[in-house]
């Protein structure tokens, strides 16, 4: 598969994320550019630990999803797939209810290896709750 452009990329992994986890928690693909992908999540009953607080894990399930989504904007798949490689998050604020606004940006893209910073937002506030870090691997496929 060729290099698509933005709006065939879209909706492609558009189709991609409804089938995966995070289309299932009710994820949404919102937007990509060469610097950044955007998602959205609301926070329902599926994604609150037994106290009813945002899980924490989802946070970090959200930095790993928009950052190697992200890694594959602008990658031929056919030649390689973007596999993380390291995954790290400073959970700074708890939330209950709302939507999350989650922002990776590249941080660099190199022939191997990608690094992006991730926001998780509580979008009704603007305040960050998780703030992470993601490294891909640009694996080749043989």
């Amino acid at each position: 598969m060729p290099v698509l452009d933005k709006e065939t990329w879209l909706a492609t992994a558009r189709e991609g994320h409804a089938r995966s986890a995070f289309g299932k928690l009710g994820g949404e693909l919102v937007d990509v550019d060469a610097n950044s992908l955007t998602l959205r999540l609301p926070i329902t009953d599926a994604v609150r630990q037994p106290y009813g607080l945002l899980h924490g894990g989802i946070s970090l399930f959200l930095i790993e999803t928009a950052a190697s989504s992200h890694c594959a904007y602008g990658t031929d798949l056919e030649k390689a797939r973007p596999v993380g490689v390291e995954v790290s998050g400073s959970h700074m604020r708890a939330a209950t209810e709302g939507t999350l606004r989650v922002i990776a940006r590249q941080l660099r893209r190199g022939r191997t290896h990608a690094v992006h910073e991730v926001d998780v937002i509580l979008e009704e506030s603007g305040e960050v709750l998780c703030r992470g870090r993601m490294t891909n691997y640009f694996m080749p496929l043989e």
